[in-house]
């Protein structure tokens, strides 16, 4: 198992990884559309389907956990070499999407020190601007 993350530069650069990575969200990334990487931020955008949701078919709040969780990390990336590790995810749900919503993904790096990295994540809606969902995320670099 390779220890190491690499620093990635670019767009290309991340879906190269997505794409050979063994450990990742396969059914939940491939959906996702990379609209912008680099520099602490990462963007992507993706339309709620049937799989995305719950039963109440709003999207599941663990969908949009991994969400924060792999965005961030992919922002944290473009930042940091190096393993990472997540300390503290905080969710706040404020708004439902459904099945044909397309929703933006946005991540960003807030600070990074030798130890720690703080990100945070705001899922909104594509056509309203609304906040769906903020996330928080503290990562321990190892």
């Amino acid at each position: 198992m390779n220890k190491t993350l690499p620093l990635i530069k670019d767009v290309a650069g991340l879906a190269k990884f997505m794409k050979s990575s063994s450990k990742s969200f396969d059914l939940v990334l491939d959906k996702l559309q990379l609209v912008s990487f680099g520099n602490g931020k990462c963007v992507a955008e993706l339309k709620v389907d049937e799989s995305h949701t719950n039963s109440m078919g709003r999207l599941h709040g663990s969908l949009s956990t991994t969400l924060v969780d792999t965005l961030s990390s992919f922002a944290l990336m473009s930042k940091v070499e190096g393993p990472h590790v997540s300390v503290d995810i905080h969710m706040s749900y404020l708004k439902d999407a459904t099945v044909g919503d397309e929703i933006v993904v946005e991540a960003r790096v807030v600070k990074s020190g030798k130890k720690m990295a703080f990100l945070e994540v705001d899922i909104v809606d594509k056509a309203s601007k609304e906040l769906l969902v903020k996330g928080s995320h503290t990562k321990f670099i190892l």
